[in-house]
């Protein structure tokens, strides 16, 4: 489970994030993300599996899979970041490994995965 902080739950974020942010995909997920310049807040990400994916079973599993794979790159992500990572019908088939690799390529797409670098960059010129 993520952290309450971090978790994303308004419609207007969600749609927020899918109208003004940026995406990258794979086969078996897309994900979008739109950086404020709000740093008032943690970085927040929220999951969309439809029932395209399959049945609550199976969505479920994907979901609890993605939020497995988020946690520890939670810290990779500035304040004020906001994520959404949302499942295709082909990640019902996609084991976990497979999940992993799609959610980094789509991470390292959009340039998520170098926060700590950032942050110390930004943190060194202030």
């Amino acid at each position: 489970m993520l952290p309450a902080v971090n978790r994303m739950r308004l419609p207007d974020e969600f749609r927020s994030v899918f109208r003004a942010g940026t995406k990258a995909g794979s086969r078996q997920l897309i994900v979008h993300c739109l950086r404020t310049s709000d740093d008032a807040h943690a970085p927040r990400v929220g999951f969309v599996v439809s029932k395209a994916v399959g049945n609550a079973v199976v969505r479920n599993r994907v979901k609890r899979r993605l939020r497995e794979l988020m946690r520890p790159r939670l810290h990779h992500l500035d304040d004020g970041t906001l994520l959404v990572i949302r499942a295709l019908p082909a990640a019902a088939e996609a084991d976990f490994a497979a999940l992993e690799r799609a959610l980094t390529k789509g991470m390292d797409r959009l340039g998520l995965t170098n926060g700590e670098k950032r942050r110390a960059r930004n943190e060194a010129l202030s």
